[in-house]
């Protein structure tokens, strides 16, 4: 079946669409499926805006709003995962997934509870913190879809998913930071992966494509892929665990394609590799969208279906729900934690078949949660809530689960009346940084993005963005997109995947750099106006100061584009 996978969408989805119906006029292709990798801001009114981490000037309503209120409708299945400019509220809703709009689907926050008696950080006392993970597993056609929303920050990787609107200056921010129980989850799986999503790129992927062509593109990327920190380090993990046919990312506004070829843990696991394509953002002459083949059951019908073996795990660790911003550690094999297994047996996968009498058919039960954006009626002043979706209610009593959105309205209120829920706000905006808890289980802080990028949308502590209003695209037709990706080039590289100092071997990667950059990229790499790098203080500290003139470089680019 044919695959359309498109980069950050930025709310433009009449135009993202319209691409589409423009390939089925020209070159009779028509996909199946639309996946999205995040920042796809599925925003229905003026109060999801205002919990959307952008500045106030940069916050414009776009075309979601329209699908929502049923005006329009998707041609094409979509699925998406979120990135770190979404409506956050309107994406809480949904912690096991759901319907965000007819044929549109949000892959989902894993709630993720805490599982058994796992280790908080030090100096922590009390009940076990609760996250709302952002991660999820489908199947179409009898294609296994998984994903994880958000970006890597470590100062909250262990942290729970307390966040509800409304947010402050914090959680607007952390809400969409990947957590330890997010990749714990996933890292349960045992069942083969078809297609993984991330918004970030897995750290060092970059090592197994066209290196060469990306920092020709991306000069300022240079020092990240030389330290190797750019990307997420969880996200690699998952990579190195799951090992999927295709991995899908976007985030930094970029084309480019890598082949990775696992290494195998014994000899009788036959050999695995992972194709991987980054997507560009949505604007004129970009290649924000590919379209590839996969294979599939042609018995499958052509409804999205619930996965039994992830259904199996979210019901393993279903248990002892509590909602704080403690620290916390993961169940390990370490003598630690009575129990550290929380895959699911074959048993238990064919309880979930039997509760669903086979039938996992994921119903088509979208109900409007919230007031739509009226153009001739704005109401700048909508105030956000905390909204119970009926959608996860009705799958939490279907599976026996928790939702968590329910226990956290529950938590706050009887935290306020004790005066411990604004006192943990306190203590949060004291430890934006980090500086006062334990190192996470990664020793860098790199959401996937340190260098100046004039061409992405970056957010740091201190929340500078571009114009979201600017990503859209009409397909131009003169530059029609590009549907060619090959991967040709494999290397094999340790399960560190430490750099290697000889880049020599870009100057062979011809295939890849015709495959992962379009004329079109080259195009506009030969009239891209250089940016001045700024760097930090003369410490070398990467502070306050350096993210703040940094976002100043980004906005001041993001203008003088729109200027010519």
């Amino acid at each position: 079946m044919k695959v359309a996978v498109a980069g950050c969408c930025h709310g433009a989805l009449d135009k993202m669409y319209e691409t589409l119906e423009l390939l089925q006029r020209r070159h009779n292709v028509r996909p199946d499926l639309l996946l999205c990798c995040g920042d796809f801001q599925a925003v229905r009114n003026e109060a999801d805006l205002r919990c959307m981490a952008v500045p106030a000037k940069y916050r414009h309503m776009q075309t979601f709003y329209r699908y929502y209120s049923g005006e329009k409708k998707a041609p094409v299945l979509t699925v998406f995962i979120g990135g770190n400019h979404e409506a956050s509220n309107h994406l809480q809703e949904l912690p096991y997934g759901g319907w965000v709009a007819p044929n549109i689907y949000y892959l989902g926050k894993v709630p993720s509870l805490w599982p058994g008696p796992c280790s908080p950080g030090p100096g922590v006392t009390g009940r076990p913190p609760c996250s709302a993970g952002y991660a999820g597993v489908v199947r179409f056609r009898g294609v296994r879809i998984g994903g994880i929303s958000g970006i890597f920050k470590s100062h909250d990787y262990r942290k729970g998913h307390f966040e509800c609107p409304p947010y402050n200056q914090q959680t607007i921010r952390s809400a969409y930071h990947v957590r330890n129980i997010e990749v714990f989850k996933l890292k349960q799986l045992k069942r083969p992966i078809d297609i993984f999503m991330s918004h970030d790129w897995p750290r060092s992927i970059y090592h197994y494509g066209n290196k060469k062509q990306l920092l020709k593109m991306k000069s300022f990327f240079r020092q990240e892929v030389e330290s190797n920190t750019l990307g997420s380090p969880a996200a690699s993990e998952l990579l190195q665990h799951l090992k999927p046919t295709y991995w899908f990312s976007a985030h930094l506004h970029v084309k480019f394609a890598a082949f990775m070829q696992h290494e195998t843990n014994s000899k009788e696991e036959l050999p695995k590799a992972t194709k991987f394509l980054a997507l560009d953002k949505c604007l004129p002459h970009r290649d924000f969208l590919q379209i590839i083949e996969v294979e599939h059951d042609p018995s499958a019908g052509d409804s999205l279906e619930y996965d039994a073996e992830w259904i199996a795990v979210l019901k393993a660790t279903n248990s002892l729900v509590n909602v704080t911003q403690s620290t916390w550690n993961m169940p390990e094999k370490n003598g630690l934690h009575a129990k550290w297994d929380y895959s699911a047996t074959e048993e238990a996968i064919k309880e979930v078949l039997e509760e669903l009498n086979h039938d996992l058919k994921i119903p088509c039960n979208f109900t409007p949660t919230a007031a739509c954006y009226d153009p001739s009626k704005p109401q700048k002043h909508m105030e956000p809530v905390h909204t119970i979706n009926p959608q996860t209610t009705e799958f939490c009593a279907q599976f026996g689960l928790t939702d968590i959105n329910d226990r956290i309205q529950q938590a706050k209120a009887e935290g306020s009346g004790r005066g411990e829920y604004e006192e943990e706000e306190e203590e949060e905006e004291m430890d934006s940084t980090g500086s006062a808890e334990e190192p996470s289980d990664y020793n860098t802080d790199n959401s996937g993005l340190s260098s100046i990028n004039p061409d992405e949308i970056m957010l740091d502590e201190e929340g500078g963005e571009e114009d979201l209003s600017t990503c859209s695209v009409d397909p131009s037709p003169d530059h029609p997109p590009d549907f060619s990706t090959s991967f040709s080039d494999i290397r094999i590289m340790p399960d560190s995947m430490a750099v290697s100092s000889d880049d020599a071997m870009d100057s062979n990667n011809e295939d890849l750099e015709k495959s992962g950059v379009s004329k079109q990229e080259e195009e506009k790499v030969s009239t891209e106006r250089p940016l001045k790098r700024i760097s930090g203080d003369e410490n070398g500290n990467s502070g306050i100061k350096k993210i703040k003139r940094r976002n100043q470089a980004i906005y001041a680019a993001e203008d003088e584009d729109k200027t010519d």
